[in-house]
């Protein structure tokens, strides 16, 4: 990376976690990135860090130091300017800014950021990030203008230089010499036109400049698919002009391309290695961080005992009810039961899991309660006596030969994950439960990534 002759870093890299706008997979990202010899990539995917783990763990797996970051929709409205449904009034028009984790502090302020906009996200799904958020959480972060969408470019380009630059200067009081101005050449007609612009800006504010490309896409041969994709993101047609177009200039290109790219500007291209000089952390995989079911707080040891303690009694509790109703296995009694219950228990509370158990008990006795239709129980989970006992599932694995170790195995350490079915109509009243009883900054909705298949492409286009 000391290597003043290949002075080049992507510092703008989209993967396909910039859902319906990015083309390329983290693998893809790194096998690219490898084949460049590149010694480090920096990822900064829109509004969102879905792929920072995945994309850490990736690149260092491959021997390249990963930089974590994101790509903000920003506004300069202050929150009177606002209207209701979230649209912004006035000349404070949304435009981008790229953020990169210089540190761990860095990484938590993205973090937080990006949840933040989300909380905040308009009725219309429009996720924006307001400026007093941002600068509130600064520390750690590198800054760079966003390119041709970025809100220094879009002033610029509506003819607005006092606009551009009173954005800069704000900017600036939040990021010190940790903002660059940020440079890119795709062919487009607008980057032609505001770079004279930006370099005047930055020589006269004394700010660095940047070389970045922003690829979204592999190769050139891949613009027409990618261009279909971003239709389809509109809700639109690849036919139709007025929609957002990029160009097949948006690809991953090579060191050598960029450094040829940008060889009148070298102190743009020096700077992608000061930052990444600059940017010495990547999230690592941690432990969960399992939930309390008695008492708020951290879990502890002394709470675990607890709740492994009620665990036990519940579950005794519900087993000699369900023996009581339905009866064993044939050629089982009950003290065979009672042996499985003890060994599922050793391993639940083994792997400290006791609290998860109870906290689903709960929620899913409290919709039983309500009358709200609980399906009997799928997947793995269907294997475990407990959950039967607690009424979780009800289907006696017993009876049916259904094993334990499918769901919980020590010997594969691995989170517990039960597929629990509710009444459409009335889960939203489960979910509520849940908020109420243990605070809604505790309870999130578990994100599913789905992929366009050929027939739904063939469909939207």
């Amino acid at each position: 990376m000391t290597d003043k002759t290949e002075p080049f870093v992507h510092l703008r890299v989209h993967s396909a976690y910039s859902l319906l706008e990015g083309a390329l997979t983290i693998a893809r990202l790194a096998a690219l990135a490898s084949a460049d010899r590149a010694p480090v990539l920096a990822l900064t995917d829109s509004n969102n860090l879905f792929g920072a783990l995945e994309f850490s763990e990736t690149l260092a797996e491959a021997g390249i130091q990963p930089i974590i970051g994101l790509t903000l929709s920003l506004t300069f409205a202050t929150e009177g300017e606002i209207a209701p449904g979230g649209d912004i009034r006035g000349p404070h028009a949304d435009g981008r800014i790229a953020l990169l984790a210089k540190n761990q502090q860095g990484y938590a302020n993205l973090m937080r950021l990006s949840t933040n906009a989300y909380f905040a996200a308009s009725e219309s799904g429009e996720v924006v990030t307001a400026m007093a958020d941002l600068a509130s959480q600064a520390e750690g972060l590198i800054a760079l203008t966003g390119g041709p969408e970025g809100v220094i470019d879009l002033a610029l380009a509506d003819g607005n230089p006092e606009l551009a630059r009173a954005r800069i200067e704000a900017l600036h009081a939040i990021f010190g010499d940790r903002l660059y101005v940020e440079l890119q050449r795709h062919g487009l007609p607008q980057e032609r036109a505001v770079e004279p612009a930006l370099l005047g800006l930055a020589y006269d504010l004394d700010l660095p400049i940047v070389a970045t490309n922003e690829p979204y896409f592999a190769s050139p041969e891949d613009f027409e698919a990618h261009d279909a994709l971003l239709s389809i993101a509109e809700g639109s047609y690849v036919a139709v002009d007025d929609r957002r177009r990029l160009s097949p200039e948006h690809y991953f290109k090579t060191a050598s391309q960029m450094r040829a790219l940008f060889a009148d500007l070298p102190e743009a291209l020096d700077n992608t290695l000061e930052i990444a000089r600059r940017s010495a952390y990547r999230p690592l995989e941690g432990m969960p961080i399992l939930p309390p079911f008695l008492t708020g707080g951290v879990a502890t040891s002394a709470l675990a005992e607890t709740e492994a303690a009620e665990l036990r009694r519940q579950s005794e509790a519900g087993l000699t009810e369900r023996l009581a109703q339905h009866g064993t296995a044939p050629g089982y009694d009950a003290n065979a039961y009672a042996e499985r219950l003890a060994f599922e228990l050793g391993v639940i509370t083994g792997m400290n899991y006791q609290g998860y158990f109870l906290i689903v008990a709960d929620f899913i006795q409290w919709a039983k309660a309500q009358g709200i239709p609980v399906g009997p129980g799928r997947g793995s989970g269907a294997g475990s006596l407990v959950a039967y006992a607690l009424t979780i599932t009800d289907l006696d694995p017993i009876r049916f030969g259904l094993l334990f170790e499918r769901f919980l195995n020590p010997e594969r350490v691995s989170m517990p994950d039960f597929d629990i079915d509710f009444c459409q109509d009335r889960r939203d009243e489960v979910i509520a439960y849940v908020r109420e009883r243990y605070g809604a900054e505790r309870v999130a909705h578990i994100i599913t990534f789905g992929k366009l298949q050929a027939r739904a492409v063939l469909r939207d286009v």
